[in-house]
């Protein structure tokens, strides 16, 4: 299907051209929206004469969208999920989860402006990218962990699963120092039993003498 662009998207075009695409994308997506008209003579017409508005409103758009994105950029939200010891979540972080962060910190956004190519399946600090505008975007930082310290490491460029690793040596380590104790232990024992076996045949040895 044909159809004129009442504004930019991203792998498509820029505001008035026409363009072909799919029959359901234009369906579903572009016509339901007002981000496009049908590329019939008339509907061509009538953007000629609105084009001028089109473009104003447009300006207007982007400008306010640019100043959100300067104060928006590199925001950083926290996820708190669950993983194993390898950093794999027990599930994942999708766009919704990235709405509901960036309303934690004080910003409003739809889920159609959340970019991901893939949901976020382990743990660290993640960009993720919102379109504020057809022309304007920006990144964001979804800070994925287990604790709220966790997060707060991260944050600092910390690594809480390298924290992790050092904490298991540590007792590993410590496993081994109780073994060598009792190992010790138990041969200090020996010893004694030996040295009061030593001594019990000394003493026989002089009564021996003594009655001779």
């Amino acid at each position: 299907m044909d159809v004129v662009l009442l504004q930019r998207i991203e792998s498509l075009g820029q505001m008035g051209q026409v363009v072909s695409v799919k029959t359901g994308y234009a369906r579903n997506y572009l016509l339901p929206q007002g981000k496009a008209q049908r590329a019939t003579a008339a509907n061509l017409a009538s953007f000629e004469v609105r084009r001028a508005d089109l473009e104003a409103r447009n300006l207007v758009q982007r400008t306010e969208a640019q100043g959100v994105s300067t104060a928006m950029a590199d925001a950083t939200f926290v996820v708190i999920r669950q993983a194993g010891e390898s950093g794999q979540l027990y599930g994942s972080v999708a766009s919704r989860d990235v709405v509901e962060g960036l309303d934690t910190v004080g910003y409003k956004v739809d889920r159609s402006q959340i970019v991901m190519e893939r949901p976020i399946k382990t743990l660290g600090l993640h960009p993720v990218r919102v379109n504020l505008h057809p022309e304007v975007h920006v990144n964001v930082i979804a800070n994925v962990a287990r604790s709220e310290a966790e997060a707060e490491l991260q944050a600092l460029g910390e690594d809480p699963l390298a924290e992790d690793d050092v904490d298991l040596e540590l007792d590993g380590m410590g496993a081994a120092y109780d073994e060598d104790d009792d190992g010790d232990a138990r041969s200090g024992d020996a010893g004694s039993e030996d040295n009061s076996a030593d001594a019990e045949d000394a003493s026989s040895e002089e009564a021996a003498a003594e009655d001779a």
